[in-house]
C-alpha cells in the first residue's frame, strides 16, 4: 500500500512563492511516476504537472507553464511542487498522486492514470 502525505500549502499573496512537498511511502519510490492535481471549490480536480519515474522528463498544464516546477528527490522518496508567480486563481487543494505501472520516460496526466492519492494541502493566494 502506497501513502502519499502532501505538505506546504499555505496562505501567500499573489505573485508570491510556494513550495509543495509530498513525502511516499511503501513500494519502490523510484519506479513510480508522480503527479500533481489540484482542485478550486466547485470545479473538477485538474492535472498541474508530471513527472516521469527517473525524473528526466516533466509535463505542465499550460496555465502553470514558466510559473511552476515539478522534481523529485528517489533517495528521499519525495517529489516536489515549486510554486512562483502565484495568482489568486492558483488557489486551491493540491493533491499529489502516484502511478506504479509505468513506461520509462513517460508522464501522465489524466485523473485515471494514477493510482494512489494524497489528501491534498490547500493553497490559497489573495489578491
Amino acid at each position: 500500500q502506497v501513502q502519499l502525505v502532501e505538505s506546504g500549502g499555505g496562505l501567500v499573496q499573489a505573485g508570491g512563492s510556494l513550495r509543495l512537498s509530498c513525502a511516499a511511502s511503501g513500494g519502490t519510490f523510484g519506479s513510480f511516476a508522480m503527479g500533481w492535481f489540484r482542485q478550486a471549490p466547485g470545479k473538477e480536480r485538474e492535472f498541474v504537472a508530471a513527472i516521469s519515474r527517473g525524473g528526466g522528463s516533466t509535463y505542465y498544464t499550460d496555465t502553470v507553464k514558466g510559473r511552476f516546477t515539478i522534481s523529485r528527490d528517489n533517495a528521499k522518496n519525495a517529489v516536489y511542487l515549486n510554486m512562483n508567480s502565484l495568482k489568486p486563481e492558483d488557489t486551491a487543494v493540491y493533491y499529489c498522486a502516484a502511478r506504479l505501472t509505468v513506461v520509462a520516460g513517460r508522464t501522465y496526466s489524466t485523473f485515471p492514470d494514477y493510482n494512489y492519492w494524497g489528501q491534498g494541502t490547500q493553497v490559497t493566494v489573495s489578491s
